[in-house]
């Protein structure tokens, strides 16, 4: 399939407008020119439509802009891949900001990978800092890896919030999780997925810069009554799907019982209930052990809300 752009810079949004345009800054420098970028506008009732207007009658960068009712991010993230007309796609959040050279280096390390190899790759991924120069969370293992989700996060134990982008065909064929009674599904469920087909290459070169003094209101992504259910079904994929690696990642594991008891109570599943949605008895076991924790944690989400 031939695509108009190398890059889809694809940013979702939900009443931010006081942080879009710390994204689109970064965006005009970029140095390497052949990109789009793609908004998403979740439902805002801010005066998002009219920024993003006034920046595409300025014509300095190929912006499209697409308006659809409040559904979550996961819906936002389908409708993205959908619409994109770049080969790879790159997610930027609506109050982050990329470093000059992010979209030239990301092409560089995709380039890097041989021809014959890269069809087994789907994506390349780095680092992020926070706006004071720390990096966040953990650097990978190697300078240059080749792996995957999976092997990354409960083998090599890293954490921490990275940035990369998807090839856009790839994408479409693993679409996120959205469900009617799930407005946000983590978007590590859809990775996990994919990593069982294809590759990542990481590397340790900090791209994106993280932002949180201006946030303000509700994320597409905060924890309330409406992303409940999609924290669950990760939850649920990672007791049913990857409960062998309980052995390699035990904290992991544990830590998914803990949080699938506690959602499951959130959502009005009583004990009996949240074991019979599991497939093997060493999943019921640790579930079992994790209720009464689950279950205090559950009260303390309702009383937040």
């Amino acid at each position: 399939m031939s695509y108009p752009y190398v890059f889809t810079v694809f940013t979702p949004t939900y009443n931010r407008a006081q942080t879009l345009p710390r994204v689109y800054e970064s965006l005009l420098l970029q140095t390497f020119r052949d990109f789009e970028w793609l908004i998403v506008d979740d439902g805002s009732s801010d005066h998002t439509r009219q920024l993003v207007e006034g920046w595409q009658a300025a014509s300095k960068l190929p912006i499209r802009y697409v308006y659809q009712q409040n559904q979550g991010k996961s819906a936002a993230l389908n409708r993205g891949v959908q619409e994109a007309q770049g080969e790879l796609f790159l997610t930027l959040d609506s109050d982050d900001a990329c470093v000059p050279r992010a979209l030239e280096r990301f092409k560089h390390y995709w380039d890097s990978i041989p021809a014959f190899e890269k069809p087994k790759f789907s994506a390349v991924t780095a680092l992020c800092q926070y706006q004071d120069g720390r990096v966040a969370g953990d650097k990978f293992p190697r300078d240059i890896l080749d792996s995957d989700t999976i092997e990354v996060t409960l083998r090599y134990k890293v954490s921490g919030d990275k940035w990369g982008f998807q090839r856009t065909d790839v994408l479409k064929q693993f679409p996120f999780a959205v469900g009617s009674e799930a407005k946000f599904v983590p978007e590590s469920l859809t990775w996990y997925a994919l990593s069982r087909k294809y590759k990542t290459r990481y590397v340790n070169e900090v791209l994106l810069t993280i932002f949180f003094d201006e946030a303000s209101g509700e994320h597409l992504t905060s924890l309330n009554p409406r992303t409940m259910a999609g924290r669950l079904i990760f939850h649920s994929y990672m007791l049913n799907e990857l409960i062998s690696w309980l052995y390699i990642s035990p904290s992991s594991v544990v830590r998914s019982a803990i949080n699938f008891s506690r959602y499951s109570f959130g959502l009005g599943k009583g004990p009996v209930s949240q074991l019979k949605d599991l497939h093997s008895f060493t999943a019921q076991f640790l579930v079992a052990l994790s209720q009464p924790l689950g279950f205090v944690m559950a009260v303390r989400d309702r009383r937040s809300f």
